[in-house]
């Protein structure tokens, strides 16, 4: 049976804090949360007559910066930052006032009019009527709409876009030119990456004008690039991805009253099969076999929020970079019990495990209204992607894995998307040849040049076996076959 949650004060939590219960970043974040402040822990430069290799970083709550936490290690720094700003903020709250439920709650009220809410939803809005202008026969696929924003200073710039609510219901392909899964929010993700890369090659192109123009920076001390100061990155989807995040709210508010079996099936992990949701506990699983299967789409972005949305290819010339707001615009949806839950409860207490760069990063989550109309009607398995700078966007026909014969972009005549793992590894390729990275040059394979990815490999492995042990089940492994080609 799933334990009952207590009910905490917060007196309590910083009790727990003072004790050395909670780690001072979760603890940090938890604070917050009661509250909700937006926090970040960022990086700046080491305070005073320091001598030595130090990494320096401090928290940033609602705007107003705390003292500075220097360390040897970044993780070590974030620590000692977390705990300076505990220091000045527990003894300003006053207990009486706020309770601390289960999950946290990190959204805001539906309704509340947020001014940055407000800026990311009419960009997403304004781009995508734009790009679907002239092609009324796609119109539906905006039901399933996820859209990556970039803000920088004032600009918000929608980057990528994908929609889709389907994964292949072809074989394994062994050349890598087949889209395995073409969901609204992975579909986006990938074109996210190609945005990505596009901005990588900008800034190894040694020529001033376009090195100015990319949305990185180098790091001084670790040598990874990393987003530009006052770069942050938002996510909204029109829907709650499939899975975890779709859980019934009774399991947060009476857990004892459910089956052990309902309990594990919606709040443990969860593959897509030609986009229909199973969890990993189910007994039907086992006659698919044969058929791609894919995670859900609320475990990836599970996954995304410890390990980064760059993936393992990049991650050998980026630091993880991560989403600092989700806002759902599920007209169904009345709140985001599940989503907080699958994001954050989830991964509790995997901080500390974490190899250097890595972290649970909790993004600020919101209800906000829908995009486009949720509709039934269309051709449900037609995915779209966008990724800013291209001319037209590409349309994918998910249980296919190829683009359509009418879509407005069409890469070759084998109709292979955009988006495949081979179009990925060749961009890779290029990017390795600009950045003069010869040691990645030496990768045979897809799965090889990923496997490189020491310190991204061993966050995934932890994260895996970290689910595991908590009992929300085991995360699928992939055929072997979908990774082994080469460029």
């Amino acid at each position: 049976m799933y334990p009952r949650t207590p009910k905490v004060t917060l007196a309590e939590l910083i009790e727990r804090y003072n004790r050395g219960e909670t780690h001072a970043v979760t603890a940090l974040y938890q604070l917050c949360q009661v509250q909700q402040f937006q926090v970040q822990l960022r990086e700046t430069v080491t305070t005073g007559n320091v001598r030595g290799f130090l990494f320096a970083f401090c928290a940033v709550i609602d705007g107003v910066e705390y003292k500075t936490g220097m360390g040897k290690t970044k993780k070590e720094a974030r620590s000692r930052a977390a705990h300076l700003a505990l220091e000045d903020l527990i003894p300003k709250l006053d207990p009486q006032y706020f309770t601390f439920f289960f999950p946290p709650p990190l959204c805001e009220p539906k309704g509340k009019n947020n001014p940055l809410n407000e800026l990311i939803l009419e960009a997403v809005k304004e781009k995508y009527n734009k790009l679907m202008g002239g092609y009324p026969e796609f119109s539906s696929c905006g039901s399933t709409l996820a859209a990556f924003v970039i803000q920088s200073c004032t600009r918000f710039d929608v980057v990528a876009i994908g929609t889709g609510d389907h994964n292949t219901r072809e074989t394994v392909a062994s050349d890598g030119r087949l889209l395995h899964d073409a969901h609204a929010l992975i579909t986006a993700r990938r074109s996210l990456m190609r945005y990505l890369y596009r901005h990588l090659l900008l800034f190894f192109s040694k020529n001033p004008v376009l090195v100015a123009k990319s949305i990185f920076e180098q790091d001084g001390k670790t040598k990874l690039l990393v987003l530009k100061g006052k770069t942050t990155i938002h996510l909204y989807m029109n829907q709650l991805p499939k899975g975890a995040a779709q859980m019934s709210s009774r399991l947060c508010l009476k857990p004892l009253s459910i089956s052990t079996w309902e309990v594990n099936n919606q709040m443990g992990l969860h593959v897509a099969v030609e986009g229909n949701v199973f969890s990993t506990f189910s007994s039907n699983l086992d006659q698919m076999s044969s058929k791609v299967v894919s995670m859900s789409a609320s475990d990836k972005l599970t996954q995304w929020q410890v390990l980064g949305f760059q993936g393992a290819l990049l991650s050998h010339l980026l630091e993880p970079i991560y989403v600092n707001t989700i806002l759902i615009g599920d007209t169904s949806c009345s709140n985001l019990r599940g989503l907080e839950f699958a994001l954050n409860q989830r991964v509790d207490g995997i901080i500390s495990k974490l190899p250097m760069y890595y972290c649970a990063y909790r993004a600020h989550v919101g209800l906000v209204p829908a995009v486009h109309p949720t509709s039934t009607g269309g051709q449900r398995s037609l995915s779209m992607n966008w990724t800013q700078g291209d001319i037209s966007f590409e349309i994918v026909d998910g249980l296919v894995g190829r683009s359509t014969v009418d879509s407005p972009n069409k890469s070759c005549s084998s109709l292979a998307s955009r988006l495949c793992k081979a179009a990925m590894l060749s961009r890779f390729s290029l990017v390795t040849k600009e950045s003069q990275r010869v040691d990645l040059s030496k990768a045979v394979s897809y799965r090889e040049a990923k496997m490189m990815s020491k310190s991204y490999q061993e966050a995934k492995n932890l994260l895996k076996s970290h689910l595991n042990q908590k009992g929300y089940g085991s995360w699928v492994v992939k055929s072997p076959i979908s990774d082994g080609f080469s460029a």
